[in-house]
């Protein structure tokens, strides 16, 4: 059951807008008939069989679709240099579909100094708050949301000090991942690769 949940889960994330793990193993679970919650699937088991889902029915246009949001990650870690940005999510990991956020960690000083910067652009944002758990702390963090021409960015504003204390895993065991900018440059390059020698051999023939 847990792993026929964790497929339904997938193709929910796949297929539609959710984006969240928990959101989607509960909408699994009523479309399943299954009341038990400890028989839904952890977030590691949905990510598995996403990731599964996706290379069998949306290879070609996941890879595709994932090149053009990592381009538009590496565009906007470039724009907000000075905030020492992060990639974070399923844009990182692999696994972002076609309705998925791209999703930035900055660290700086003060949200304002964001916020004026998007200002002095002409940048429009909706500005919201998160309450998060780092280390022993609670932490309520600013989140800037801009809608772009091809995908929506969160940013997500810490403080300076707070990059010493960011979790290493998420609370499932899984690692957390983050990555500079250097990082989502190599991820580029090796997806880019590929395409690369796809189009010489068309072009030999």
């Amino acid at each position: 059951m847990r792993s026929h949940l964790a497929y339904l889960a997938a193709r929910l994330m796949a297929e539609g807008s959710i984006q969240d793990y928990g959101q989607a193993k509960q909408k699994a679970a009523r479309q399943a008939g299954v009341p038990d919650t400890q028989s839904l699937p952890d977030n590691r088991e949905v990510e598995e069989a996403l990731r599964s889902y996706q290379s069998l029915y949306q290879l070609a246009e996941h890879d595709e679709g994932l090149v053009s949001l990592r381009r538009e990650a590496v565009r906007l870690m470039e724009q907000f240099a000075d905030f020492n940005p992060y990639l974070v999510g399923s844009v990182l990991t692999g696994t972002a579909g076609r309705y998925s956020d791209i999703n930035l960690q900055l660290f700086c000083d003060s949200a304002k100094d964001v916020e004026i910067f998007l200002l002095n652009r002409n940048l429009m944002y909706a500005s919201s708050t998160k309450r998060l758990r780092l280390g022993n702390r609670q932490l309520e963090v600013t989140a800037l949301t801009l809608d772009g021409s091809g995908a929506t960015t969160t940013l997500t504003i810490f403080h300076t000090d707070d990059l010493r204390l960011m979790p290493k895993y998420h609370a499932d065991g899984r690692p957390m991942e983050r990555a500079r900018l250097a990082r989502v440059r190599e991820l580029l390059e090796k997806q880019d690769q590929p395409s690369l020698s796809q189009a010489a051999a068309a072009k030999a023939k």
